[in-house]
């Protein structure tokens, strides 16, 4: 992988990251842009103890643009975009319309391919390893700004979720709190600790898993299954089988196999509502183990926590999808049509021949 760091004409930065050692990357911004005017303010909801990022500005922001207007494909002739080359293998840059930014954190969007009409789950296992590697590397990168306390990496996939932006790409985002999913796991993992003399709770979910009927694809380093409380009708959990805080700590034989075993997953959920149905709405997302002091989680450690990719549809069925109503979001409480058994028997009958 050889990476290049540049500036766009508005000062945010834009890293290329190649497949070839002998890529040049010089290419300039042509664009008149004036420097990127933010608002973004975190403020804490005293009730429930959360934060929220307060970001007028993203009202502005690129919606539904034509496909020859896409911001996120390469640059070409007079038509300037995001990306001032005229083509690359992975591009990550500072989001124009970011939620987080200066001691809010950071928000950056990552494009997967300059091809506008695929997705992840069309990438060669080739590009979908440099894209690991471009996480692993902001990750790290992100991990040592003194406003940053967790890096979180996901995609949004398809209109149904919100996407504004049909170029395969997805974002990272870099908070300068532990977020709230993040503190319940380690509030769980603390009082499982205690209450079973040490035990880890993420190692005892993954060993129930593996050998259970939810279990969808297995490696040699990483399993995927359908957790047993699963929130979404469709919804996969995918873990390292060696347990690490983050992305940075996957040993290069794990890096090796999540290629094949995510592209895998993805193209499964592509098909679980049959051939004549539009791609499957998702949403993929790492969870990581924050960078900040976990003083306050009752004796747990950074390597208590287990790396993961939480990958859900909010499609329950053909032509139908889940929407968040009065239990789920006036009390956080959902409610799932789709048994999780059946859900993972599902998965496992749509595996690529």
């Amino acid at each position: 992988m050889k990476k290049t760091s540049t500036r766009l004409a508005d000062g945010r930065e834009l890293i290329y990251y190649d497949l070839r050692d002998d890529s040049v990357r010089d290419a300039t911004d042509r664009r008149p842009l004036d420097r990127t005017v933010t608002t973004s303010e975190i403020r804490r909801d005293p009730l429930l103890g959360d934060s929220v990022a307060i970001a007028s500005h993203r009202q502005g922001r690129t919606y539904h643009p034509p496909a020859d207007k896409c911001p996120l494909c390469p640059s070409e002739g007079e038509r300037l975009s995001e990306i001032p080359d005229s083509s690359y293998d992975v591009v990550v840059f500072e989001n124009r319309f970011p939620s987080l930014a200066g001691d809010s954190g950071r928000c950056e969007v990552v494009c997967f391919t300059s091809d506008h009409n695929a997705s992840f789950a069309d990438l060669t296992e080739e590009q979908a390893r440099l894209v690991l590697d471009a996480w692993t590397d902001r990750t790290s990168e992100l991990s040592h700004l003194p406003s940053v306390a967790q890096v979180f990496c996901f995609e949004n996939r398809g209109a149904e979720i919100g996407v504004t932006l049909g170029h395969p790409h997805g974002q990272i985002y870099a908070y300068p709190f532990t977020t709230p999913r993040t503190a319940l796991m380690l509030r769980s993992a603390a009082t499982h600790k205690e209450m079973t003399g040490g035990e880890n709770l993420f190692d005892a979910v993954l060993e129930r898993e593996l050998a259970g009927e939810r279990l969808v694809l297995e490696g040699e380093h990483w399993a995927a299954f359908v957790p047993y409380a699963a929130h979404w009708p469709y919804e996969v959990h995918l873990y390292p089988k060696r347990r690490v805080p983050d992305l940075l700590g996957l040993d290069e034989d794990a890096r090796t196999e999540f290629p094949k075993v995510y592209l895998e997953l993805l193209r499964r959920f592509d098909r679980i509502f049959g051939e004549s149905e539009p791609p499957t709405p998702y949403i993929a997302a790492w969870h990581q183990a924050p960078f900040g002091s976990l003083e306050e989680f009752d004796g747990v450690v950074r390597e208590d926590f287990a790396l993961h990719l939480e990958l859900f549809t909010i499609r329950r069925t053909s032509g139908k999808l889940k929407f968040l109503a009065g239990s789920e979001s006036g009390m956080n409480v959902f409610i799932n049509d789709v048994p999780p058994e059946r859900a993972a028997e599902r998965l496992r009958e749509v595996a690529s021949s």
